[in-house]
């Protein structure tokens, strides 16, 4: 039986938009109520977004949920 092999998600967009908006991830995850060891693990693929966080994201980024797909969910390409 093969092993299931997971494709990463790109946060570069959204790692992006933080910046622009906040400058500091750091910032961010404070604006989020996440410590920055929280966030920094969900930009790297190693704990997953909640969907009530990425809603929160939109919010705090200003951009609509119907984006979300865009910032959350683009497999890193290999």
């Amino acid at each position: 039986m093969k092993k299931r092999i997971e494709i990463p998600y790109d946060y570069s967009k959204l790692l992006d938009l933080i910046k622009t908006v906040f400058g500091t991830q750091g910032a961010f995850a404070k604006a989020m109520n996440l410590s920055e060891r929280s966030m920094s693990q969900k930009v790297n693929c190693e704990v997953p977004w909640t969907q009530p966080e990425m809603e929160a994201a939109a919010n705090l980024l200003g951009f609509p949920c119907s984006d979300i797909q865009f910032y959350f969910f683009t497999k890193k390409v290999q």
